[in-house]
This record gives structure tokens, sequence and C-alpha cells, in this order.
């Protein structure tokens, strides 16, 4: 008699396991809980991911800094997606009432995204654990020492997103609980690897046994398909989201998402060699040569008055988040930064969070059951 109560966890066990039972009294008369879905082919390669967030569906949101807050994090949750606050430059004090406010919209789970370099990253961990955050997302960077450790010491999942396949093996081994991979086609921070070059690195060597969810010029369901199939544990997407009903972002700010086409969003130009200037996407603007401008400004500072890369690298986080919130808040679109990735010519109207899940959804059903 099999032990049915001890169900593997990895993929190739699961598939094992299922071919040793199918032929017991009984295994094909027990329903499936994802064959009663509207979406079971989905669900059924979604389940490990949406199980590891708590969430109905393995679709996180992309924390974008002034748009991934309490209301669109909320409702991305609330719609059975996993919400992602943005803390980008925040202080102990704003993200702790960010959280607070975010609680009392949903009461499903959601993360936290922290910025590595961010001066503070421990005290903003402790607001996490405050409020019992169950998943913490580190980006921008290798996590500072201790800062693994003492999210997984709250209780939470560490999240991390790894440029190369060697990193991702050492995040994993120093203790992350799953990995982002994130290819140059998403908005804001990139890298120079292609999505779809980075899931054939990544989810040969990683998907059978850790949870990997893929990032990255996602905008239709047929996509999320695709990585689905390759081994992903989910996805992840941004742009897609930004100009939802429930974002806060300025009308202009969605009017210029509508209007733009995928060759639109453009990656910025590193100006100092000495100055390790992370690429960010963002339609193009005079904001984009103000970036220029400052990037000079910040090199000569190096040149002039001695101060410390770390500090180079923060004035530069800091005018980012300034351009944001000039797009984001006041509607400035020719001055601001207008990050998005290149899927941003497939978001063409403003739509509830709902609609965009379930439509992502179906695409990928449908793509699913022609196979």
């Amino acid at each position: 008699m099999y032990a049915l109560n001890r169900i593997p966890q990895s993929r190739a066990a699961n598939r094992r396991f299922m071919t040793r039972v199918s032929h017991l009294p009984g295994a094909l008369t027990q329903p499936n809980a994802a064959d009663m879905t509207t979406n079971p082919k989905t669900d059924a390669l979604m389940r490990r991911g949406a199980q590891f967030l708590g969430s109905e569906h393995a679709i996180m949101c992309g924390a974008m800094s002034w748009v991934s807050e309490r209301k669109l994090v909320s409702a991305i949750s609330n719609a059975g997606g996993f919400g992602v606050i943005a803390c980008g430059a925040m202080s102990p004090d704003l993200l702790d009432n960010e959280i607070a406010e975010t609680k009392k919209l949903t009461a499903k789970p959601f993360g936290v995204n922290l910025i590595t370099m961010h001066p503070q990253i421990m005290e903003l961990i402790d607001v996490c654990t405050k409020h019992g955050v169950g998943h913490v997302v580190l980006a921008g960077g290798l996590p500072p020492k201790g800062s693994v450790d003492k999210i997984k010491g709250s209780g939470a999942k560490v999240i991390c997103f790894a440029p190369t396949l060697a990193l991702a093996k050492k995040l994993l081994r120093s203790g992350a609980d799953a990995m982002v991979i994130e290819g140059m086609e998403a908005g804001g921070h990139i890298g120079p690897v292609a999505t779809s070059v980075l899931a054939q690195e990544f989810l040969p060597e990683l998907a059978e046994e850790h949870l990997v969810f893929v990032a990255g010029g996602i905008g239709r369901g047929e996509a999320i398909a695709g990585y689905l199939e390759m081994g992903a544990a989910g996805v992840q997407l941004g742009t897609r989201f930004a100009c939802a009903t429930e974002s806060i972002a300025h009308p202009d700010f969605k009017k210029a998402f509508f209007r733009a086409g995928a060759r639109d969003a453009i990656a910025s130009v590193q100006v100092d060699p000495r100055l390790p200037v992370i690429p960010v996407r963002a339609l193009k603007n005079k904001g984009t040569e103000l970036f220029t401008a400052k990037q000079r400004e910040v090199a000569a500072l190096l040149d002039g008055e001695g101060i410390e890369m770390s500090e180079a690298q923060l004035q530069i986080e800091h005018y980012w988040a300034g351009a944001l919130r000039r797009a984001v808040i006041d509607g400035d679109i020719e001055n601001g930064s207008l990050m998005a990735g290149q899927s941003v010519g497939m978001v063409k109207k403003e739509e509830p969070v709902a609609d965009i899940i379930a439509e992502l959804l179906a695409e990928s059903e449908a793509a699913l059951s022609r196979r």
C-alpha cells in the first residue's frame, strides 16, 4: 500500500508518484482541485508557486516605486495575485505606515520589496517583522550580511533576484527560499540578458528543486504558459499593472503608456565607467537627458569632493525616486521618469486588476489547451 499522505515536493518526484498511484482503485475518481477551476491547466502548473506565496495564483506584481503602494498592492492580492509593496527610498516610519494601511485593505498575503543598498535596511526588516510580513523581496544587489538570516528568523520567506546562474545557486545555498529571474525587457532597473535566455539557462538547472519566478517583458498569458511549461513556479509583471484602475498613477502618466510601443521603452546609458549605474528602462523623454546630466554631476563629486562610491550610488537612487514621483504623482511626463518595460505596447487602456489577471489566466489556459 502506498503512503498517500507523503506527497513528494519536487516536480520530478511528484510525476513519478502520480504514475505509481494512478492505477490504484479510486485514484482516478478523486477530483483534483485544479480540475474544478476555470483554468485547470494553468492552476496546476502554478500550484507550487501559489502555495509558496499563499495566493490563489502565482502572479506577483513587480515593485514599482510610487505605483506599488497600498491601493494597487491590496487590489492585486484581493484579486488572487500577490501584491508587493515597493519600499524604495522609504524611511522605516513610512514603510510602517504603508504596511499598516495595506493591511486595512486586504486580509490576503502580500510582500515587501526592499532595496539592498538602503542604509536602513535592517530597520526596514524590523518593520516587516513587526507586521508579520510573510515574504520579503531583496532587490538591487547582493543582500547585506545578516539580512537573509534576520528575515528568516522572523519566520518570513526570502525572495531574491539573481542575474547569473552561479549567483542564484549561491543565494539559494545561503537561505533564499525563491528566486526571480528578470530579463532586460523589464521596466526600471535591468540587467543585460533577455528573459527568454535567462529562462533557458536557469529553469533546467533549478526548477526541479527550487522555486523560480520569471519576469521581464511579460504582457500576455501565452508567455506565462510558456514559462510555466519550462518549469517556472510563477511569473512577475509590473508594466501590465501600472495603469490598472486601482493604480494611483497620474492620468497623464497612464496616457503616456497607452500611446507607447515597445521601441519607446529604452535603456539608460552609463556615462562614467567608474560609476556602476544599473541601466534603467523607461519611455524616452526629457527626463532621459536629465539623468545623463545627473550622472555627470555625481561623477564630478567623486573627483572633487571624494565622496564614497556607496554615497554616489545612493544619490543616483534618490534621483530616480524623485524623477519617478514627478511622473507618477505629479503627472510631469516630460521631466519625470516614465519607467516602463517593453511590454508597454500591450497596455492599451485602464482596466481593473481583477480583469487583467482574469485575462492573463484565460490567455494562458487557451495556449495550454492548444498544446
